[in-house]
């Protein structure tokens, strides 16, 4: 069973993009989509500002986002690199399974990859998850990096939307 801690603040301001994003897509009535929040079994309190300083996860979480684009149903996850390689042990087998459901039940799946260092974001579509993740269950490379991904899929501010991941979709089902 894991704990949570300091680290459990990592991809926090990616997040917090993402979370701007949603809320101006949702007044735009372009998307409806929630942030799924982990569920968590707190140990050790901070009395003095009521803040949890130790936790346990009670379950694994599935993804970081679940919702609706236009009646299309999307589920994904966001995470941040600071070098231009990512271990896919930071993409767990649930999580790729259960994106992996979630398509095969008519919904797009992705991850939202922020290279830090880079200060770029690309949409990562499910197949390439998918295609890195089975790699690395057969003996291939146990990353992928920058070099690899689809240039195609950067993901771009626009007014209102800090991380536009909604072209990256539009793209996606074109590829489709």
């Amino acid at each position: 069973m894991g704990t949570w801690s300091s680290r459990g603040l990592r991809g926090s301001t990616l997040e917090d993009m993402i979370n701007m994003t949603n809320e101006h897509y949702r007044q735009q009535k372009l998307a409806l989509i929630q942030k799924i929040p982990t569920p968590i079994t707190p140990v050790e309190i901070d009395q003095s500002t009521r803040h949890i300083t130790l936790a346990y996860f009670e379950k694994q979480s599935t993804v970081d986002y679940i919702g609706a684009v236009q009646g299309i149903p999307v589920c994904f996850d966001a995470k941040e690199c600071a070098v231009k390689t990512f271990p896919i042990m930071n993409i767990h087998e649930h999580q790729v399974k259960f994106m992996e459901d979630f398509e095969k039940q008519g919904g797009i799946s992705f991850i939202l990859l922020f290279f830090s260092s880079l200060n770029e974001t690309y949409y990562i579509p499910f197949k390439d998850i998918k295609f890195f993740y089975e790699r690395s269950l057969n003996g291939g490379r146990k990353s992928f990096t920058y070099d690899e991904i689809d240039k195609n899929y950067k993901i771009n501010s626009t007014s209102g939307a800090v991380v536009h991941y909604l072209e990256g979709i539009k793209r996606d089902l074109q590829n489709r």
